[in-house]
């Protein structure tokens, strides 16, 4: 870790020989605390050699700096590399003369590689069925169960015991209304990468064919099936009984402040979010556990799923040095002190075991209880065809459709059934379209 902190402290003496780098230009979608730690990734990495300079750019949100990146590629002036939110996969895989996958960019650069010391369910998400990593891994999350220890004492239960199955979640979450601990027993964020997504993965059943869009462009939705029009149906029903507060839609932007102001007892949100849940929980004690599941469904718990961003490597750079200078970014990048500092400071998930074997041997997990039950879960057992992830065209607006047919249920307009009948009519539209046009 002391050379990667020294590397940055110093980095002001490099600048006199900045002027022979080869320059490598990044694009992120970053902001705030993130960027300044960004930055600081870079300023290390450009004062530990004097070949290769990376300049980082913050390009706005996900969305923006995907767009930005598509409108420059086609001026002629797009960055070596660019970050992408992790439903843009699908639409990046179809771009096949624009992108530089990564397994190959390492071995034509002749960088040491092993794609197996990444964990599997975060590289999985981002490899061919072929098993090759297209891109790199840099912030990656998993959904998590936050709870209020202080309300579970005040509704008569075990503070140091989260809720395992769907069934103890809804007594628990009776309990604690009934007992006016709080006015809700739970609430979440992104009902579809959350509650749709990653419940369909943690019980090991598909959302699409063609092993949810890995396989083929033909790919179709089926995440109208029995599991999530179960899961659909409770949901409905305990927001109906008082036991779960709906957030909104695109992510549910107010799971957080129904938990921070402890109205909601219980929350599902981004591993990511642990940083902002400890800095605002300052009246009640936090405990964190994993995802809850229906025990009568076979195979569960399975795996949960990443969110979060990949990057990619962009084709059409002038000067042949710029790939090396990538390819040699990206091996610090993915070293197990870069990869554990940035981890423990941001939330998301070390992208390799020797990065988590670094945090363990550190004593951070000890110091920080709950901040590893995001790896647990996706590493609790191999990924399958149904729980590596998902690779959709059109993604981004298949989720604004799970949120439409989502709300279509809250307000009686739909049945679980027929609500999810819709999101796979609708989505596979788009499909379609997609399809046609790649």
């Amino acid at each position: 870790m002391k050379k990667f902190v020294l590397a940055a402290l110093v980095v002001g003496l490099s600048s006199s020989t900045a002027f022979a780098a080869t320059q490598v230009q990044w694009w992120h979608a970053m902001g705030g605390e993130l960027g300044k730690k960004v930055d600081e990734i870079v300023a290390g990495y450009n004062a530990s050699q004097d070949e290769y300079e990376v300049v980082a750019s913050y390009k706005g949100g996900y969305a923006d700096t995907m767009n930005s990146a598509i409108a420059a590629f086609r001026a002629g002036q797009q960055p070596a590399i660019v970050q992408v939110y992790e439903v843009g996969t699908g639409t990046m895989m179809a771009a096949k003369g624009a992108i530089y996958p990564v397994y190959q960019l390492m071995s034509d650069t002749g960088e040491d590689f092993d794609p197996s010391a990444f964990l599997p369910a975060v590289v999985g998400y981002y490899t061919d069925t072929d098993g090759n990593m297209l891109s790199m891994p840099f912030n990656s999350s998993t959904p998590i169960l936050y709870y209020n220890k202080d309300v579970f004492e005040k509704a008569g239960l075990d503070p140091n015991t989260p809720p395992k199955t769907w069934a103890e979640m809804e007594d628990f979450s009776r309990k604690i209304v009934d007992s006016g601990a709080a006015d809700c027993g739970f609430t979440t964020g992104w009902v579809s990468w959350i509650q749709t997504e990653n419940l369909s993965a943690w019980h090991n059943v598909p959302l699409g064919t063609e092993e949810n869009g890995f396989g083929g462009l033909d790919a179709r939705l089926t995440m109208n099936g029995p599991v999530q029009a179960k899961h659909w149906g409770n949901l409905k029903k305990w927001a109906d009984d008082g036991l779960y507060k709906y957030a909104g839609p695109v992510g549910g932007d107010d799971a957080q402040p129904l938990f921070y102001a402890q109205t909601c007892a219980m929350m599902m949100n981004s591993s990511a979010s642990r940083a902002g849940v400890m800095a605002n929980a300052k009246d009640f004690s936090v405990g964190f556990g994993m995802l809850p599941y229906y025990d009568d469904v076979d195979g569960a718990p399975q795996n949960s799923i990443i969110g979060g961003a990949t990057l990619w490597v962009l084709q059409g750079q002038k000067d042949d040095a710029v790939y090396k200078g990538v390819a040699d970014f990206f091996s610090y990048l993915s070293s197990p002190e870069v990869q554990a500092d940035w981890h423990q400071f941001s939330g998301y998930l070390p992208i390799t075991t020797a990065a988590y074997e670094l945090g363990q041997e550190q004593g951070y997990y000890e110091a920080n209880p709950g901040a590893d039950v995001g790896i647990k879960e996706i590493t609790l057992n191999p990924p399958t065809a149904n729980s590596k992830g998902l690779r959709f065209g059109n993604y981004v607006q298949i989720r604004n459709i799970i949120d439409d047919e989502f709300e279509a249920l809250l307000n009686n307009q739909k049945d679980a059934q027929g609500a999810l009948d819709s999101v796979v009519s609708r989505g596979n539209e788009l499909l379609i379209e997609f399809q046609a046009s790649n």
